[in-house]
């Protein structure tokens, strides 16, 4: 699945050709997409290219050709949280040690809760979430309240606080953060990437648990917070 922002350049870039037989250049991309910088577009370009959307022409300028195209013009709705009707052999979870824990419902120990896998997630170097129509299964009692999906790990840059690459998380859906939290962070509206959470004043600070990262700061206009880590799936 593409995110809405490869989707939006895609049909752009189809219908530029179409009109005027060339693609459209970077500026005008950036501009039709409200980006702030062509760095953006370069990453979602890639992406089209990476998952077999578009072709670039070499030793051309400004040459994209485009492969193909989602039949689907919307993402779909992500479903909501089920309760399975019969339960089914969970994977090793564990636990990671952050905050303190969140208060729970009172639920019986066979109870299986289905939540969407909305896709990869970086662990290193921030990525655009791939949207997918996958879901996990986990059981009911290793979550708490609210509203919870998982994630697949991407990267080696959280190793330090015990999440791997192939691993797969829970995150409970949250709009704020105490310093030191695990997050899924949202980047400049179109990439998310796994961090640990730091505010000061105006600035966020996310940072891996991996000495060979750095620490990226960015104004607080930059970052929002699409949830918190819950826990932790991995299949040996």
């Amino acid at each position: 699945m593409l995110t809405r922002k490869q989707h939006e350049l895609l049909v752009f870039i189809d219908e530029r050709l179409n009109r005027d037989g060339v693609s459209p250049s970077f500026d005008e991309m950036k501009e039709a997409l409200g980006l702030k910088s062509k760095s953006g577009i370069h990453r979602l370009i890639t992406a089209l290219e990476e998952r077999g959307f578009i072709r670039r022409l070499p030793h051309r300028a400004r040459a994209l050709e485009v492969l193909k195209i989602p039949e689907a013009t919307k993402q779909p709705k992500a479903p909501p949280p089920r309760i399975a009707e019969r339960p089914r052999p969970p994977a090793a979870v564990i636990r990671p040690e952050f905050g303190s824990p969140p208060v729970r419902e009172v639920r019986t120990a066979d109870e299986i809760v289905t939540l969407p896998l909305y896709g990869r997630i970086a662990a290193g170097v921030p990525i655009e979430a791939v949207r997918t129509e996958s879901s996990i299964d986990i059981p009911a009692s290793l979550i708490g309240n609210g509203d919870h999906f998982a994630l697949e790990v991407v990267g080696d840059s959280m190793v330090d606080a015990g999440i791997l690459e192939g691993d797969t998380v829970i995150v409970q859906r949250c709009e704020t953060a105490e310093n030191g939290t695990i997050v899924v962070a949202f980047v400049d509206g179109e990439e998310v990437t796994l961090k640990r959470w730091r505010r000061k004043g105006n600035a966020i600070a996310l940072e891996p648990a991996n000495a060979r990262y750095e620490t990226r700061i960015f104004g607080a206009d930059r970052v929002r917070v699409q949830g918190r880590l819950a826990g932790l799936i991995r299949r040996y």
